[in-house]
C-alpha cells in the first residue's frame, strides 16, 4: 500500500492540470519501479531481435553455399550485401511505417505485432530454398525489428527513472548482446567445419553430411520470438502515452501500481517535483508533430545523420566481419572464431554502458567508443599471423563497435515530446540504417584496395564524424523527458 507520506490528493483540476500531476508523480519515483519480470520480458525481446542480427555474421558462409548456386566461402562477401541490404530497407519500412502507429495507438499493442512479424520472418528463412526466398524473409524479419527497435527503446525511456534512463537501456541492451554473441557462436558452431584451435572449433559440426546449421538457428530464433510475443502480454501501457491520450483514469492507475512497487523498496517516496506543462491533445502528434516544429525537426537532421554515419561502422563490422576477414586473407574458420571471441567486446560493453553510462552525458560517449573502435580494428591490422593479438583486437573492434549504441538508443528517444516519441526516433534511427547497408555492401569492396590497415580506418571514419557531430546534441542526462523535450 502507499503511505500517507507519499499519497498525492488531487483537487478538482482541469485535464491539463490533472495530466501535470499524473506524470509528477511518475517523474519523482526514483527507482524501477516495475516488477523485475518485466525487465526480462522486454529484455527477451531485444534477445531476439538481436540474435537475428547477429546470427548471419558467421552462418552466412554456409548458407551461401547452400542458395546460391556457385557460391564459395572466399565469394561469400560478394552475396551478403542485397541480404543485409534489404534487411535494412525492410527494417526503415517497419520502423517508419509502424512506429507512428505507437504514438497513435499505444506502446504495448505495437510491440505484439512488431515482434510477431519478426517471427515470421525468421521462420520463412528456416525454408528458404533460394537467394530470393531468403532476401525476402530477411527484408520482413526487418520489418518487424525496425519497428520493435524504435517501440521498445520509447517504451523504456518512458517507464524508466529519471536518472536511470540510459542505464536500464543499457541493462536491457545486455541481453540484446547476448543474443547477437548466441547468434555468433551458434553459427561457430553449426556453420563452419571442424578446425583446430586457435583457426576454429575443434567440435564444430558442418561437414558435407551437416549442411542445415543455418536453418537450425533460424528456427531457434523464430521459437524466441514466439516465448517473447507470450510474454509481452503481462507489460502495461506507458502511463505517459496514456496521458498523451486523455486516458487520465488508466494512466492514474498505473502509476499507482508503480508508486506501490516503489514503496517495496523504499521506505518512502520522494516529494512530488514540480509539476511541467503537458501539452494538451490538440498538439500535432506523430510525423506532424516534428515536421512542424523547428525545434524537433532540426534535432531529427542531427540525429539521421549521426545514426547513418554510425551504423555505417556498426553493420561494417557487426553483420560482415567475417565475411570482411575472409575477403582480407583470413581462412574462413578463423574469421568466424574471431568474429565468436569478438563477443567478449560486445558483451563487455553492455556492462559498461549499465555501470557508468550514466555518469557522462549521451553525446561524450560517442568520441569514446569511436576511439576505441579505432584502436581495435589497428590492432587487428598490424597483428600479422599472431592469433592472439587479432583476437584482442576483435575483442576491441565490437567494443567500440557497440559501446555508444545503448546510450544513444536513450538519447534518441529523450529528443521527442511523448505525442511523436516513437516516430521521431523510428526517422531518425530508420533511415539511418540506411548507413548499415553502405556499410556492408560497399566498405568490404574496398578491402582488396586499402588493405587491412586502411579498410579498418575507413570503416571507423565514420563513426568519428559521427562522434564530432554528437557534440552540436542536447544535453539530457538527469533531465525530465517533458523538460528536454515539452
Amino acid at each position: 500500500m502507499i503511505s500517507q507520506t507519499s499519497r498525492v490528493t488531487f483537487p478538482a483540476p482541469k485535464k491539463t492540470s490533472l495530466a501535470s500531476s499524473i506524470v509528477a508523480r511518475q517523474d519523482r519515483i526514483p527507482v524501477w519501479a516495475l516488477p523485475n519480470l518485466f525487465i526480462g520480458i522486454i529484455g527477451l525481446g531485444f534477445f531476439f531481435t538481436f540474435f537475428d542480427i547477429g546470427d548471419i555474421n558467421v552462418s552466412f558462409i554456409q548458407t551461401c553455399t547452400q542458395i546460391v548456386p556457385g557460391c564459395l566461402p572466399q565469394l561469400a562477401s560478394k552475396f551478403l550485401g542485397l541480404p543485409v541490404l534489404f534487411n535494412l530497407v525492410g527494417y526503415m519500412v517497419g520502423a517508419l511505417i509502424l512506429s507512428p502507429f505507437a504514438d497513435r495507438y499505444g506502446r504495448r499493442d505495437l510491440m505484439f505485432i512488431t515482434m510477431m512479424i519478426t517471427g515470421i520472418g525468421s521462420l520463412i528463412t528456416v525454408f528458404a530454398g533460394n537467394y530470393f526466398t531468403f532476401i525476402l524473409a530477411r527484408t520482413i524479419t526487418g520489418i518487424g525489428v525496425g519497428a520493435d527497435l524504435a517501440i521498445v527503446n520509447t517504451y523504456i525511456n518512458e517507464i524508466a527513472p529519471r536518472k536511470g534512463r540510459a542505464k536500464y537501456t543499457a541493462l536491457i541492451f545486455i541481453m540484446a548482446t547476448s543474443g547477437s554473441s548466441l547468434g555468433v557462436l551458434l553459427g561457430l558452431y553449426l556453420t563452419t567445419p571442424a578446425t583446430p584451435f586457435p583457426y576454429g572449433l575443434p567440435f564444430a559440426l558442418a561437414a558435407p553430411d551437416f549442411v542445415i546449421g543455418w536453418r537450425i538457428m533460424y528456427g531457434i530464433g523464430a521459437l524466441l520470438g514466439i516465448v517473447g510475443l507470450l510474454l509481452r502480454f503481462e507489460l502495461p501501457e506507458s502511463p505517459r502515452w496514456l496521458v498523451s491520450k486523455g486516458r487520465m483514469a488508466e494512466a492514474e492507475l498505473v502509476v499507482s501500481r508503480m508508486e506501490q512497487q516503489a514503496l517495496r523498496r523504499l521506505p518512502e517516496l520522494p516529494p512530488i517535483v514540480p509539476e511541467l506543462p503537458i501539452q494538451g491533445r490538440m498538439q500535432k502528434s506523430g510525423y506532424a508533430g516534428i515536421f512542424s516544429n523547428a525545434l524537433y525537426f532540426k534535432r531529427t537532421i542531427l540525429l539521421l545523420v549521426i545514426w547513418l554515419l554510425g551504423y555505417i561502422t556498426v553493420y561494417s563490422n557487426a553483420a560482415g566481419s567475417t565475411a570482411l576477414l575472409v575477403a582480407l586473407g583470413y581462412p574462413p574458420a578463423e574469421a568466424g572464431l574471431l568474429a565468436a571471441l569478438g563477443v567478449a567486446g560486445t558483451l563487455g560493453c553492455a556492462f559498461i554502458a549499465y555501470l557508468l553510462g550514466e555518469r557522462l552525458d549521451r553525446k561524450y560517449w560517442l568520441p569514446i567508443s569511436a576511439a576505441i573502435n579505432l584502436l581495435g580494428g589497428i590492432i587487428i591490422a598490424t597483428s600479422g599471423s599472431d592469433f592472439a593479438l587479432s583476437t584482442l583486437g576483435s575483442i576491441v573492434l565490437s567494443m567500440g563497435s557497440y559501446l555508444w549504441l545503448p546510450v544513444a538508443y536513450a538519447w534518441s528517444t529523450e529528443f521527442y515530446p511523448t505525442r511523436s516519441r516513437a516516430s521521431g526516433y523510428a526517422l531518425a534511427d530508420g533511415i539511418g540504417h540506411i548507413g548499415g547497408g553502405i556499410g556492408v555492401t560497399y566498405v568490404g569492396s574496398f578491402a582488396a584496395r586499402l588493405g587491412p590497415l586502411g579498410t579498418f580506418i575507413l570503416i571507423s571514419s565514420f563513426l568519428i564524424v559521427a562522434a564530432w557531430l554528437a557534440q552540436f546534441g542536447p544535453l539530457t542526462r538527469n533531465k525530465r523527458l517533458d523538460e528536454v523535450s515539452p
